[in-house]
């Protein structure tokens, strides 16, 4: 551990498990103090193709991962699908530590379904959580980080979100992400036209997504078991790599979890610091569309 982020809050979404719970505890592990947040404090129902299933991971395990490894961390309950609750979390975080220095968009919604079969709910739930939630938040923390002279704003894409490989594989046929898919592709352009805009700010904007996918609690029912997967060890670190750099030396990427540090050399630690992992190449199955150092 470097304490690279001593000093800092990081607000990391979605973070009760999977994906938000090890980027939290990465961070957390170089010294930032980490806003934990989910939309209960205890597991709630998440519903999918009219079903509703309560998915393992709360706040309260998340911070006591973070502690026990002798990282800072606090929660906070947030329904990002609801427009007050939405809008004023940045403030709760400002109000409760006096700053907001890293925010990652990465709570998410999925039901996959063809788009002949999709019910508009579940279209409308997928905008809310991939454009209008990221939107949102990072409109409320621009004026803090702008006011602390530096920022980094990491938003969670998906290799979804490039163009299928043609001639088409099967999963492209009828695993029915395509409107997922989609939004993921628009928060890439999102990342990337904001980057733009807050160049001058120094508040680098940069997008990381799976090489492959990253088997969690609320994804691993979408995930056929044919299909590649990897360790969130790759990703945690690809995130942490866009959370302390000038916004001149590095925003406006849309990288991959395992294209990334292996073309930059990037030494990839366990969630808590301690340990270093082995380089991992990307699969010969991955998506050519990727662009090693980034899009």
């Amino acid at each position: 551990m470097t304490g690279l982020l001593t000093g800092r809050t990081a607000l990391v979404t979605g973070s009760s498990r999977g994906i938000g719970r090890a980027i939290a505890q990465r961070l957390a592990a170089e010294g930032a103090v980490v806003a934990v947040t989910a939309r209960n404090y205890e597991p709630s129902p998440s519903t999918r193709a009219g079903q509703a299933e309560v998915l393992p991971g709360t706040i309260g395990e998340t911070i006591a991962l973070i502690e026990a490894a002798g990282g800072q961390a606090f929660g906070l309950a947030a329904d990002l699908e609801d427009p007050e609750q939405r809008a004023g979390l940045i403030d709760r975080v400002v109000e409760r530590t006096g700053r907001l220095d890293i925010l990652v968009n990465n709570a998410g919604y999925a039901d996959y379904s063809m788009v002949e079969d999709m019910p508009l709910e579940t279209f409308d739930r997928t905008v809310e959580h991939y454009i209008r939630t990221p939107f949102v938040l990072t409109q409320k923390a621009i004026p803090h980080m702008r006011r602390l002279g530096a920022g980094w704003i990491v938003n969670i894409g998906s290799v979804t979100g490039l163009a299928p490989v043609r001639p088409y594989r099967e999963y492209n046929k009828t695993s029915g992400d395509v409107i997922y898919a989609s939004m993921k592709a628009a928060l890439h352009r999102f990342t990337q036209g904001v980057a733009a805009e807050l160049l001058k700010d120094n508040i680098a904007v940069n997008a990381v997504g799976p090489s492959t996918a990253v088997r969690t609690p609320g994804a691993a029912s979408l995930i056929p078991d044919t299909f590649p997967t990897e360790p969130v060890e790759y990703l945690a670190e690809t995130v942490l790599a866009m959370c302390h750099r000038p916004a001149a030396e590095r925003t406006g990427l849309v990288a991959f979890s395992l294209h990334y540090p292996w073309s930059q050399g990037l030494t990839v630690h366990s969630l808590d610091g301690r340990e270093v992992l082995p380089p991992l190449e990307p699969p010969a199955t991955a998506n050519p569309n990727i662009l090693p150092a980034g899009l």
